[in-house]
């Protein structure tokens, strides 16, 4: 395989956007998600207009060894990953209190835990073979306090403190580490996280849009991609003066359903 991105959640969404870019870009993809039926026709697109090469694998990375399965799969085919799309994440709605706490768990191990570990793996890899580009999606609510989605908008932070962390440590090992932090994307998440009717996605960018945005962030080495200009002006240049209890309560409302 040549000029290879491997890409988690790839089923739909910003993921399955990323592929295509890529190939697009003359790249081969490994293709990571829960729904075979999805990963299949996705292939299918891909392999049947760019001559490139596409292997799909069938993967709840929620799963116990999950990620550690995947990486060696991928030594043992003797596969060099030149770029890594941690996409895979889910987000939930609600009073974190009334919430399962299994769904937040679950949260925790896709959103955090499972990108750490596939990061690592894959990151020691590149550095076998001379570099490479790792692609973090994270959000805009990585950047705020999220009443009614708390564990999400924590999760997200994590990427965006832990994307700039590594960022610093790998540069000397020309591997760059990007974060995308888009605002509301209309993907498959609103319906997911229960926030079909919230007026935080009234005006959601698309996919397509979001996918490209990150992608050429990655390919031009950036630090941070926060994919819409005016979230950039209000998280850089004004969030900060806001006083943080003010910041609560606008998150809050933004959220409320009723």
């Amino acid at each position: 395989m040549k000029n290879t991105a491997l890409i988690t959640g790839a089923s739909s969404g910003i993921g399955k956007e990323l592929a295509r870019i890529h190939a697009k870009n003359n790249g081969d993809l490994i293709l990571v998600a829960r729904r075979l039926n999805l990963l299949e026709s996705l292939k299918a697109e891909l392999e049947n207009k760019y001559s490139i090469q596409v292997i799909i694998i069938e993967l709840d990375l929620t799963e116990k060894d999950a990620v550690t399965n995947l990486i060696d799969s991928i030594k043992q085919k003797n596969i060099t990953i030149n770029y890594l799309f941690n996409n895979a994440g889910f987000g939930g709605y609600g009073d974190f209190v009334e919430r399962e706490i299994k769904q937040d768990l679950e949260m925790i191990q896709l959103n955090v835990t499972a990108l750490v570990e596939l990061t690592h793996g894959i990151a020691n890899q590149m550095i076998e073979n001379g570099g490479g580009k790792i692609l973090n999606t994270a959000s805009t609510a990585g950047f705020l306090p999220g009443p009614l989605q708390a564990t999400y908008f924590a999760t997200k932070a994590f990427v965006v403190s832990f994307s700039q962390a590594l960022n610093q440590e790998l540069r000397s090992k020309k591997i760059s580490i990007t974060a995308l932090c888009p605002g509301p994307v209309q993907t498959e998440f609103i319906a997911v996280a229960g926030m079909s009717k919230s007026k935080m996605f009234q005006r959601a960018k698309s996919a397509e849009y979001t996918a490209n945005k990150g992608y050429n962030a990655m390919m031009n080495d950036k630090l941070i991609c926060i994919s819409e200009p005016s979230l950039n002006f209000l998280i850089n240049y004004m969030l900060w003066m806001v006083p943080r209890r003010m910041v609560l309560k606008m998150v809050d409302r933004m959220q409320r359903i009723h």
